[in-house]
């Protein structure tokens, strides 16, 4: 009965996750495909939840219901600040993904809170097999934007968060045109080449085919705080 994973699983997580990520599916859209339909699934739980992990999101204490992802749905980030429903013997709940699991190698696989865990099975079970589905996160306000530490003109990371719907592309507008930036396993999409100097434009893709577009301030190396977007992702 597994229900706490050592914890130097989650500090070498991102070492293992371009290893690990071989064994899975090869589609970065498979896990985000499911969204409403229903998967047989397991759900364990693990004690250093703290609404952090790879997704590189910060700490939510005041809000646990929160889940890592088995490393082949994973999918280097791409679910990362979605949200599943998952009805379990005591009930439904919602989560957020936030992290992902390596040693979770079984398709629906869900790692949990503690909290999470305890609203939908009893713990003392550690395992239990459950239903799940994608679904849309019941957020208030606009998307939103983070520069990772460090970014400047000449090196740019930056997070998109708060989306109701799971984004699937960050661009940003250059010599005309609209150039994709790669999404890190960490949940940042990387520009290493830097975005240049100025107000930065760029555009937000969801899994859906909604966009946004948005202006956001030059990049500084100690600007890291949450930026509002202009509007939110619309609900099914």
């Amino acid at each position: 009965m597994r229900v706490n994973k050592p914890a130097p699983a989650r500090w070498f997580a991102a070492a293992l996750l371009p290893l690990l990520a071989a064994c899975g599916p090869t589609d970065p859209g498979e896990a985000l495909r499911a969204l409403g339909e229903d998967q047989d699934g397991l759900i364990t739980f693990y004690n250093e939840a703290d609404g952090t992990g790879n997704c590189s999101f910060m700490a939510t204490p005041q809000d646990l219901d929160v889940a890592a992802m088995n490393i082949g749905q994973y999918q280097d980030s791409a679910v990362c600040g979605s949200c599943v429903q998952i009805d379990g013997p005591k009930g439904s709940l919602r989560v957020r993904i936030v992290d992902s699991c390596p040693d979770c190698s079984t398709k629906g696989h869900l790692d949990l809170s503690p909290s999470a865990f305890a609203k939908l099975a009893d713990p003392v079970q550690g395992r239990v097999s459950v239903k799940w589905r994608m679904v849309t996160c019941d957020v208030q306000g606009p998307i939103r934007y983070r520069f990772k530490d460090g970014s400047s003109q000449w090196w740019t990371g930056i997070q998109v968060l708060n989306h109701r719907v799971p984004v699937t592309k960050l661009e940003y507008w250059k010599n005309n045109a609209w150039v994709a930036v790669k999404r890190e396993s960490y949940n940042y999409f990387v520009e290493p080449g830097g975005v240049g100097a100025g107000a930065l434009k760029v555009r937000v893709t969801a899994m859906d085919g909604q966009t946004l577009e948005d202006t956001l301030p030059a990049p500084t190396p100690n600007n890291t705080s949450v930026i509002d977007g202009a509007a939110q992702f619309k609900a099914d």
